[in-house]
């Protein structure tokens, strides 16, 4: 009790800080409980679903590294980490799942017959756990996608397939939008490209155009499903070539009235994915972010507060578009503690945005106007070692979750009582 005294006097004084700078931090915290996170529940099991228990079927441009013990085996253990991780994270939230995390039982039904049935168990854990739902086609690790081409491929017979499997995405992903209540958005990435350079870059492209006219054909309210497409600048497989360029998707998406999703590990490292968003929502109504961590390359770490991060954040509150970003995790770490990554990333995501809400807009606005870039600067810069961690902890007291480390302990805990007693 002594120590929430002391959580909530920091935060009275903090109040009176930000204050003086015009924020008013209880309005802050509102706008915080209106943001969710979508987790990814690949990264629970080093992104081998359970199409075949048991075995690590990672393909397709998909590379996992590490091999920390405790993975979820089964649809019960992944949930059981996931309950874990969203007990330590401030807020309600959502859950990115992949179609290979379907339930389905003893035999194995391929990609192009899969059925709401196979994830009605997670729509009713979700219910449980008042969480809500994404959905994505998955279009990698699999015999029909070992050419290295999927919609875009020169096979009638392979692009049918992908085409009938995204089809029958949409349908789940619209039945679980339903069923939730919440626009559950069905998110596409395809691994096609080619290794090695290629002399006709038209032809996949125009065949990729025509396969998603095909699968965008039939339509449902939007009130169910929101389409997004994710493109990608290299992968593993195809780093001279990638059929969905940003490019692409850019003119497909605005064209056919569907949503981009940008992964901040699908551009060039130089390139910064924060001064993209500005751009994109003055011809898009929505935005989907993947928020990842690429270190040389597209390696998918564990999301931290880096600048990269802080830069996104910054972006998404000033535009003052937050109900229009879409924010969503796209990781996945196999040598560290998995439960404890999905918590850091999203904690991490979350103090981001607060940050970046605590910051003196008005102040800083008006100083640009007028032409005081020196103000403005000095400003920016003053608000970086404001008490935000105050505000912080507060809001996880309020939301009763660890504030500080004291989640660590509860981490620790679960991977002795649980995750080290797993074994592959």
């Amino acid at each position: 009790m002594r120590n929430n005294q002391k959580i909530e006097h920091a935060y009275e004084m903090a109040k009176d800080i930000y204050a003086k700078w015009g924020v008013d931090v209880k309005d802050v915290l509102k706008q915080m409980d209106l943001i969710s996170v979508s987790l990814p529940c690949w990264h629970g099991d080093d992104v081998a679903g359970f199409e075949k228990p048991n075995e690590q079927v990672a393909g397709g441009g998909i590379q996992v590294t590490g091999n920390y013990p405790g993975r979820a085996r089964t649809a019960d253990e992944l949930r059981m980490d996931l309950e874990m991780a969203f007990s330590l994270i401030p807020g309600y939230h959502r859950l990115n799942l992949h179609s290979m995390y379907g339930e389905f039982g003893k035999d194995l039904v391929d990609r192009d017959a899969l059925e709401y049935a196979h994830y009605k168990g997670w729509v009713e854990w979700a219910v449980q756990e008042s969480i809500k739902l994404d959905f994505n086609a998955t279009c990698f690790s699999h015999p029909m996608a070992a050419s290295g081409f999927t919609l875009s491929s020169k096979d009638s017979e392979i692009r049918k397939f992908w085409i009938e499997h995204v089809k029958r995405c949409r349908t789940i992903s619209s039945h679980i939008g339903r069923e939730l209540g919440s626009p559950c958005i069905h998110n596409l990435w395809i691994p096609d490209g080619m290794k090695d350079t290629p002399v006709d870059r038209k032809t996949p492209r125009f065949l990729l155009k025509k396969s998603l006219d095909e699968i965008y054909a039939v339509e449902y309210p939007k009130s169910e499903i929101k389409d997004s497409l994710e493109s990608k600048l290299f992968g593993i497989g195809s780093e001279s070539y990638v059929v969905g360029s940003h490019e692409f998707y850019f003119g497909y998406a605005q064209s056919r009235d569907k949503m981009l999703c940008l992964d901040a590990g699908h551009f060039h490292p130089t390139e910064s994915l924060a001064d993209k968003i500005s751009a994109i929502l003055l011809f898009f109504d929505e935005l989907l972010l993947h928020l990842s961590r690429g270190i040389r390359w597209d390696s998918d770490h564990a999301v931290i507060q880096s600048d990269d991060l802080l830069a996104i954040a910054d972006e998404i509150v000033r535009s003052g578009d937050m109900d229009r970003v879409h924010i969503a995790l796209d990781f996945f770490d196999a040598s560290i503690n998995r439960v404890g990554a999905w918590v850091i990333s999203a904690r991490a995501t979350l103090k981001s945005l607060l940050s970046a809400l605590l910051q003196p807009l008005e102040k800083l606005r008006a100083y640009e106007n007028e032409g005081d870039f020196f103000a403005r600067l000095a400003l920016m810069e003053e608000s970086k070692t404001q008490p935000m961690g105050a505000v912080w902890d507060y809001y996880c007291l309020q939301k009763d979750v660890p504030h500080r480390d004291l989640w660590m302990q509860d981490i620790a805990r679960y991977e002795s009582d649980v995750l080290k007693k797993r074994s592959d």
